[in-house]
């Protein structure tokens, strides 16, 4: 019974999650891996544009504000804590379901608000032991503290939220959980990389230009699996989207409304 329970609420967190994926490859268009040329995949409407306030669930309703929006609130305690499905430790994943290492995407919180950039690295840092990896960029919006988690050799590894209510940590919605061949769902699935950091850039930012977006794409930092970027205005961060490696497919980060600052490693 726990079992199926389990794996109702990992479908249900890849359904949702799931639902604000942008674009992919498809008949309409396809991603060159030559230098001369570069073709953007076909990428369908968002269902939150650049700039957009509140991403979208399935059947058009609003998520609820903050890190409780990728997972939906069902999946969470019915006290609305942070406890996923009730659990003392908040685990869940393949390492539930008998996968080994991987069970560890989820860390309740302790019940302290978080307000600055360092009591989220204190709360990032904690879910990082876990892994065997350390902090390198936070960053502050509206809705969540965003961190970047890298192996001990610095290189980027995967991509996390802190819940500001709380304190809860989680592996990043979207294309952290997705795409990630090293600590997401499908980790272990190798895939070739078809998409250079370049083509990437290249590529977000014909996806900008696409959506009638006058952001600019920044520096990729590459992920297993993906790369991640900044989007700027003026100069300035305004958010972020990620770029597949293989499929040159385009995930915007919908879900952590506006940015207010970054605490570098």
């Amino acid at each position: 019974m726990i079992r199926k329970r389990v794996h109702a609420a990992a479908m249900a967190a890849l359904a949702l999650a799931g639902a604000v994926a942008i674009g992919g490859c498809g008949g309409n268009g396809s991603t060159s891996t030559g230098a001369a040329v570069i073709r953007t995949p076909a990428v369908s409407a968002s269902p939150t544009a650049p700039g957009a306030s509140t991403p979208s669930a399935p059947g058009n309703t609003s998520t609820p504000t903050g890190p409780t929006s990728g997972w939906g609130p069902d999946l969470w305690s019915s006290n609305g804590g942070s406890n996923m499905m009730g659990g003392a430790s908040g685990s869940w994943a393949p390492g539930m379901m008998g996968a080994g290492m991987m069970g560890n995407w989820w860390l309740a919180g302790d019940g302290n608000r978080v307000q600055t950039l360092d009591q989220a690295r204190q709360r990032a840092t904690a879910f990082a032991d876990r892994l065997g990896l350390k902090v390198g960029e936070i960053m502050q919006f509206s809705r969540n503290f965003y961190a970047e988690l890298q192996t001990a050799n610095g290189h980027p590894a995967t991509e996390i939220l802190v819940n500001p209510p709380d304190g809860a940590v989680q592996i990043e919605y979207g294309p952290a959980m997705m795409w990630n061949t090293d600590y997401g769902m499908h980790y272990g699935n190798r895939s070739t990389v078809r998409i250079s950091a370049a083509q990437a850039q290249n590529i977000a930012q014909q996806w900008l230009h696409e959506h009638n977006s006058t952001q600019t794409a920044g520096d990729p930092e590459s992920y297993p699996g993906y790369y991640t970027l900044h989007t700027m205005q003026s100069g300035k961060i305004t958010g972020m989207l990620s770029v597949n490696s293989s499929t040159g497919q385009v995930w915007y980060h919908s879900w952590h409304g506006t940015y207010i600052a970054t605490s570098q490693q």
